[in-house]
């Protein structure tokens, strides 16, 4: 029997994504393990790959359509001996039973695949109802109530004329107030002002980063702690063992940084935990979540047990990671949890700075660049090079003097370079 294609979840947080294209066209046969489609999350572009035999049927959803719904079938897969003329006698998940069905019709097969996806606007789907229901997503749903947005007068773009949550986003209101926003409408105070101004439109990646950071400011109460480190040794040992590294490498700051966090956090183990609201987990190991900027935003690909890698190892891991990330090319398990992050600006010239915490993480470690200055030292002054490090803690986790003992520990390992080497 013919078999649904669903958008499947890429994370456990993942409630729709983009379907950027098809690979695969209606007609084209495939086989376990051919990519089919690819799908943009809010950190990564996947490809899709077909886990069943069979032939192509029907594309439900558009190349390049956005917001599709985890769940949401996009297509449908023909088996050996099927024809197009079976998908008009199945049953969709999204698709209403007649009210006066005479007959029971078989179920189609699912099959999950590693996929996002968003439906085609069509032009009037109204009419789609059974009754007096409208058939909507559960999101939709909610958020029509919450809009006061009578769902019968919104067209629906989903498959088979399903009310989705972009047709509800963009839906103009049906006669009623808006509500007042918490503060000036940017645009329309430049309008106003006769400002010049240009619109971007807001990436999936984008809309997820700012409400992480809203949700974290919010809800995770947030304390500072500052440590100054020189970094003198630090210095000579990476220009000595990038000289002898006959190019296999070449160690950065930030390499150092991740493994002494790494260390700092066995150390720690308090700090390397996380809220969970009845419960603090504690992680054995150090799982270093570092921040890379990429054209769409910020991204924190994963140094997974980092305590137990050389510094080499980290620098080429690194490199790889930051790469794909820039790329669009993580896989999900290469930026899905840690267990604390380290976001570096040291190469922008900036010399200190906070980072916000990325939940459920209970820590993050902001570092900023080397700088000389005079140094007293047994009396006397002296030229040194200087590297301040701020941490961010989640105070319902980490206290005060946890937190202090971590950058103890982090400052240690930074201005004797040689415990990591060991």
């Amino acid at each position: 029997m013919p078999i649904e294609i669903l958008m499947p979840a890429l994370s456990p947080t993942m409630t729709e994504g983009k379907l950027a294209k098809w690979v695969k066209n209606e007609g084209d046969k495939v086989e376990p393990g051919d990519v089919i489609a690819e799908i943009e999350t809010d950190k990564a572009t996947m490809e899709v790959e077909a886990v069943e035999e069979g032939r192509i049927g029907k594309i439900l959803i558009a190349g390049n359509t956005d917001g599709v719904a985890v769940n949401t079938p996009i297509a449908i897969l023909l088996e050996e001996g099927e024809s197009v003329d079976d998908i008009q006698n199945m049953k969709t998940s999204d698709m209403p039973e007649p009210d006066n069905k005479k007959e029971e019709v078989a179920s189609p097969k699912i099959e999950t695949a590693t996929t996002i996806s968003t439906p085609q606007r069509k032009t009037d789907n109204r009419q789609l109802t059974s009754g007096n229901r409208v058939f909507a997503s559960p999101l939709a749903r909610r958020m029509a109530a919450d809009k006061g947005l009578n769902l019968s007068q919104i067209n629906g773009s989903g498959p088979h004329g399903r009310v989705v949550k972009h047709d509800v986003e963009h839906a103009k209101p049906q006669g009623a107030q808006k509500t007042a926003s918490s503060g000036p409408n940017a645009q329309a105070m430049a309008d106003m002002l006769g400002m010049a101004y240009t619109v971007e439109p807001v990436t999936k990646m984008r809309e997820v980063i700012a409400g992480r950071l809203t949700e974290s400011k919010q809800t995770v109460p947030h304390f500072y702690l500052t440590v100054e480190c020189r970094i003198d040794a630090l210095n000579d040992a990476r220009k000595n063992v990038n000289e002898n590294a006959g190019g296999k490498y070449k160690l950065s700051v930030n390499d150092f940084v991740i493994k002494a966090t790494a260390m700092a956090l066995q150390d720690v183990p308090q700090a390397n935990s996380s809220w969970s609201d009845d419960v603090i987990i504690n992680y054995e190991n150090s799982d270093v979540s570092v921040a890379v900027a990429t054209p769409n935003g910020l991204i924190t690909p994963i140094i997974k047990e980092a305590e137990h890698k050389s510094l080499p190892s980290i620098s080429v891991e690194m490199k790889e990671l930051a790469k794909k990330a820039r790329d669009g090319k993580l896989a999900p398990h290469e930026f899905q949890g840690g267990t604390c992050s380290v976001s570096n600006l040291g190469m922008f010239g900036i010399s200190e700075f906070s980072a916000i915490i990325n939940p459920p993480q209970a820590c993050i470690i902001a570092v900023g660049a080397g700088v000389e200055k005079p140094i007293v030292k047994d009396g006397r002054i002296e030229i040194g090079t200087t590297m301040k490090a701020t941490l961010s803690c989640d105070h319902r986790v980490v206290d005060g003097a946890v937190g202090a003992q971590f950058l103890q520990a982090f400052q240690k390992y930074i201005e004797n370079p040689v415990l990591l080497f060991v």
